[in-house]
């Protein structure tokens, strides 16, 4: 037998990942299929809710096409939990050797979160190269990336937090941003109404998005 194809990375599946928070688990199923026909595969589904788990299974179970992973993982627990509930990626706010143990133990693809040089080069130092860049507009948006580039080359980021639709091409200009991760293509009004068909809308403009 080969060598099995390593998984691809997160940061290389669309531009934009969407960053989901499931108060229902009934509405992720349809919620998954829109963004997905949007052009939008990966989902992100945050570990903040009760529903965040059977939303992640019933993703996994009924939208084959989607590649759903877990976010806000914070602990060892939450790793094992995500990664039992069918996650296909995890990620993290932030990141400390416990929790990264986890995430490289678990066997998918992970992105911790970082928001300093310091932390960076401490991942970098773990072998890993691929971060979530995270609050990404309150830790200093595209400047701070664009600084990160020259020193840390190697580093690449999907930076989260505060990001919209008018911004996310400036972080996409970035060398070492794969990918920006954002909430935009699911507004609140959409989402309680049900409006699927807007939810695919943006997503289809948002997977169009280049730097």
């Amino acid at each position: 037998m080969g060598a099995m194809t390593p998984a691809p990375s997160v940061l290389d599946h669309a531009p934009v990942l969407p960053v989901v928070v499931v108060e229902d688990a009934a509405d992720a199923v349809p919620l998954a299929r829109a963004l997905v026909a949007g052009g939008l595969p990966a989902i992100e589904v945050t570990l903040r809710t009760p529903a965040a788990l059977d939303a992640i299974r019933a993703i996994a179970a009924e939208v084959p096409a989607a590649v759903v992973g877990a976010g806000t993982v914070v602990s060892g627990r939450g790793v094992s939990d995500a990664v039992g509930a069918g996650a296909r990626f995890l990620v993290s706010p932030g990141w400390t050797g416990g929790l990264l143990d986890a995430m490289e133990a678990s066997g998918v693809p992970f992105l911790p979160g970082v928001s300093t040089a310091s932390e960076v080069v401490a991942l970098l130092e773990r072998g890993v190269r691929d971060m979530k860049f995270f609050p990404a507009q309150a830790a200093g948006g595209t400047a701070y990336l664009r600084s990160l580039a020259g020193p840390l080359p190697q580093a690449r980021f999907c930076p989260t937090g505060g990001i919209s639709a008018a911004s996310a091409p400036d972080y996409l200009r970035l060398p070492n941003v794969g990918c920006v991760g954002g909430t935009w293509m699911l507004p609140g009004d959409a989402l309680a109404g049900r409006d699927w068909a807007r939810v695919e809308a943006l997503a289809r403009q948002a997977s169009t998005l280049r730097g």
